[in-house]
């Protein structure tokens, strides 16, 4: 099975663009690679039947993000105000950064 590449990072704005929450928009707040998941914040929430413990007295029903597949998501441009493909520059200092595809902002600001 050929890999895909991950190209999603932790804190990067990002847009759902297949499943039940198409078009939400949210901040990474995990990032599993070789799984090539993502957890959104806000997004894709699930419903986990807890059992009484000694963090948790009561138990019962909680609502927590699960991970999406990093082919559903899409990096958020500022610029585009929208979701974009993204490529790799080398800059002359020679770093590697994101750049949207669309408009040529560069996504890594440093």
């Amino acid at each position: 099975m050929a890999k895909e590449h991950n190209y999603i990072k932790k804190g990067d704005q990002v847009v759902v663009i297949a499943g039940k929450d198409s078009g939400k928009t949210g901040r990474v707040l995990r990032v599993f690679p070789k799984k090539l998941k993502a957890i959104v914040e806000r997004v894709n929430f699930v419903k986990k039947h807890t059992k009484p413990s000694q963090q948790n007295q009561k138990g019962g029903i909680i609502e927590k993000e699960a991970p999406l597949h990093v082919s559903n998501l899409l990096l958020y441009c500022a610029r585009c105000e929208k979701g974009a493909r993204i490529g790799f520059k080398i800059l002359e200092n020679k770093t590697k950064v994101r750049y949207c595809k669309r408009c040529n902002e560069l996504m890594d600001k440093s």
